[in-house]
């Protein structure tokens, strides 16, 4: 069936994109124009989410071509999940820059930009062509570069520099991985290949694809041991930047994984175990590498790299309840990890720093905010019934049930990590005194800042903290949903019939 109404977050996006360019200079018509955008795709999105719930997969056909032969958008559960999960954090996150990036910076077609990174990563959720794929993460690479060096700061062009450079690298992996599987199945619409790829004989190609497409998607999700441009990048632009990048563009990355391996390689036994062997040592490096650091946004960086060895590893398993485990865990980690660097831009704007050994006292002076501040935080450790609770179950008992214990061991792990070093940051930040250094003096800290401009710092962090609380509190509903998107991966027929019409 065909519906062009799946097709609307892209034209949002599209249309505040080039809507914001006319106005180039006026930076508080920009903000305006942006957070009213973000909060019209918000409602499509829903939209959208409610419409594929109740009537299911539906497509569009660019041109009129039919699938196989032109290019299709398809709306499945997976991908109007991540569209309105999109949506979620890009409302957040764009409230959050109006008052958080310099207009210095924003002088440079940042809201512009940043609606076309959110354009670029609906696209690939929605696309059901491989190459058509490719491109949409070819418009992430260019909008992510451009958001990642506006402000020209020396760390900002090292940066972004090594960012460029490996995602760069794994784009050239990835086409090259598509040339090599249109040259064994002569076809680019992932439905068709799903169908191709098993009467291709020579399984040793095969392979080799599935390696290639593991490397260049995992250089973009940042697993063991492909992950070393993100710590050394994520830290770099404003924090409103960091945010949508931990949040979403890894996420993109895990996305490709769950939809090429679930819907082309699923089942393959040496796939099976190179994934456990890179989720195992994703888990221990983010983990370790965590542990060591004192910087709380490298702290959150390394926990990104840490938690998406949880998805690789439900991946790997390749059964319903891991595969559930997996798509809950996703809804959770974005959404998360979107708020811990939000987060971080606030603890900066109130203290200058976010060195844990230079932080202290926040909780005595701001109880509230830090509270406010402890639920994502308690989240991330797991804590029940909070939203990290719960696939962590699902997970844990897909690992035990399939034997798997190194896994099984190394999620616990993960896990034991994350409380330790939650627990540290928790103590170094909010419980401890206040050392007694030297600040700013011109800086406008936030205790300086008129109320509107404190709610415009809070609300972002309050909104997705709800979010949080909702996925925690009705984990019923999210793991209905995810036991339905797991279904739905689990049996390509019903994504190959509604793309193929059979």
């Amino acid at each position: 069936m065909t519906n062009d109404i799946i097709i609307l977050p892209l034209v949002v996006h599209l249309f505040f994109s080039i809507l914001l360019m006319f106005f180039w200079n006026k930076v508080n018509f920009q903000k305006i124009v942006s957070v009213v955008g973000n909060a019209v795709a918000l409602g499509v999105a829903i939209w959208v989410f409610i419409f594929v719930y109740n009537n299911g997969t539906y497509i569009v056909e660019s041109g009129n071509w039919s699938a196989p032969f032109g290019i299709v958008f398809v709306g499945d559960m997976l991908a109007v999940t991540l569209v309105l999960l999109t949506a979620i954090a890009g409302f957040a996150v764009s409230i959050f820059s109006t008052i958080s990036v310099i207009k210095a910076r924003l002088r440079f077609g940042y809201f512009s930009v940043f609606h076309f990174l959110l354009l670029g990563l609906n696209g690939a959720f929605l696309t059901g062509d491989i190459f058509n794929l490719y491109v949409w993460f070819e418009i992430i690479i260019i909008s992510s570069f451009v958001l990642i060096s506006i402000g020209g700061e020396k760390n900002q062009l090292e940066g972004a520099v090594k960012y460029f450079a490996l995602n760069f690298f794994a784009s050239m992996i990835f086409l090259t991985a598509l040339g090599v599987l249109y040259g064994l199945v002569g076809t680019l619409n992932m439905a068709d290949i799903s169908l191709k790829i098993a009467e291709v004989e020579n399984r040793t190609l095969v392979e080799i694809s599935a390696v290639l497409f593991l490397v260049g998607f995992g250089i973009k999700s940042a697993i063991f041991p492909l992950y070393f441009w993100l710590p050394a990048s994520y830290h770099t632009p404003p924090s409103a930047v960091s945010a949508i990048f931990a949040g979403l563009l890894t996420k993109v990355g895990v996305y490709a994984l769950i939809r090429v391996f679930a819907l082309i390689y699923g089942g393959d036994s040496f796939l099976t175990i190179l994934l456990l062997t890179l989720a195992i040592l994703t888990i221990f490096s983010g983990g370790v590498g965590a542990i060591i650091q004192n910087n709380i946004k490298k702290v959150f960086m390394y926990f990104i790299i840490c938690h998406i060895g949880f998805m690789i590893g439900g991946l790997a398993l390749y059964t319903e309840i891991a595969m559930a485990g997996v798509i809950f865990y996703l809804i959770h980690d974005i959404i998360i990890k979107t708020n811990l660097f939000l987060m971080s831009g606030l603890i900066y704007r109130i203290k200058t720093t976010t060195n844990m050994k230079k932080l202290g006292g926040l909780y005595a002076n701001y109880p509230k905010l830090s509270l406010l501040m402890a639920i994502p935080l308690f989240s991330l450790i797991g804590i029940p019934p909070l939203s990290g609770y719960w696939p962590k179950i699902s997970l844990f008992l897909a690992s035990f049930n399939a034997e798997e214990y190194w896994l099984f061991g190394a999620l616990v792990f993960g896990s034991l990590i994350t409380l330790i070093v939650i627990a540290k940051l928790w103590s170094e930040v909010f419980w401890k005194d206040q050392p007694q250094l030297d600040f700013p003096k011109k800086f406008i800290y936030f205790n300086q800042l008129r109320f509107g401009q404190k709610f415009t710092f809070i609300f972002p962090v309050a909104f997705l903290t709800f979010v949080t609380l909702y996925i925690g509190f009705g984990a019923e509903h999210i793991q209905q949903l995810s036991q339905r998107i797991a279904t739905e991966l689990m049996n390509n027929e019903l994504y190959i019939n509604a793309v193929l019409k059979q």
